[in-house]
């Protein structure tokens, strides 16, 4: 089950007309961190992306499964769907057993490094006019003060990384 912050956040990015993958985006952030905490383990950080996802859809956000998906996750998206409409109780065994079955594995897949890396592999599979799509469209649900924000914090990291490049090539001679 959700964290009530979870869901609220999730709710507040609803009424602010973002994207069902930015409402799902809490509940990927919840479970990375119930990892971190050392709550249950992962195998892969694919893995527990798809437990948030899974969460979300359950929770009532409506997130369909990827074109590009395989059959068996399209219809675990639309098992998901359904049974946020349906109001059956879980089987504290099942959910005993994954549990228990989620404590044995590693919590290394949920570090920064592994993320990165996920995010990295993640984006090189989309096209460059995917990417720029989804940042302008990003850029326009933020807001006036929120692309400022953006703004101020992306010329910061310029002049940071500037001043990196420029100390490091002075190092190197």
């Amino acid at each position: 089950m959700p964290e009530r912050k979870t869901l609220e956040r999730a709710k507040r990015d609803k009424r602010e007309g973002k994207s069902a993958s930015t409402q799902a985006g809490e509940f990927v952030r919840e479970e990375i961190d119930r990892v971190r905490e050392g709550k249950h383990g992962v195998r892969s950080s694919k893995q527990a992306i798809a437990i948030g996802l899974s969460k979300a859809r359950r929770a009532g956000v409506k997130l369909p499964a990827s074109k590009s998906a395989s059959p068996a996750t399209q219809r675990k998206a639309k098992q998901d769907s359904e049974a946020a409409k349906d109001g059956h109780t879980k089987s504290p065994t099942r959910s005993r057993a994954t549990t228990q079955a989620l404590k044995k594995e590693s919590t290394k897949p949920a570090s920064r490094a592994a993320l990165s890396r996920q995010a990295s592999k993640s984006a090189g599979r989309r096209t460059a006019a995917d990417r720029s799509a989804a940042a302008k469209k990003a850029a326009a649900t933020k807001g006036a003060a929120g692309r400022s924000a953006a703004a101020k914090k992306a010329a910061q990291t310029r002049a940071k990384n500037k001043q990196a490049a420029s100390g490091h090539h002075r190092a190197a001679h």
